[in-house]
């Protein structure tokens, strides 16, 4: 069993406005020094096979057709055991 794991984030040139108000919750908190937060997804899938290369072209379609908007959206994944 393999496991991919997949973090997709806004493009930097895209506003983020999850971010923002994350940013701004934590200051009024009283944290500080926060320069900026950026809001995005991580997600895990279960794979069945063997074969890396197989497994790294099924995921980055995932990734491309369904789990990010490539328009706005950046991503990247590992695959490992």
């Amino acid at each position: 069993m393999m496991k991919a794991k997949i973090v997709v984030m806004p493009k930097k040139a895209v506003l983020d406005p999850q971010g923002k108000t994350v940013k701004n919750a934590l200051e009024s908190m009283g944290f500080k020094g926060i320069k900026s937060v950026r809001v995005g997804k991580f997600i895990v899938v279960e794979l069945a096979g063997s074969d890396q290369a197989a497994l790294k072209k099924k995921i980055d379609k995932a990734c491309h057709d369904l789990l990010s908007n490539p328009v706005i959206e950046e991503y990247r994944f590992e695959i490992s055991h």
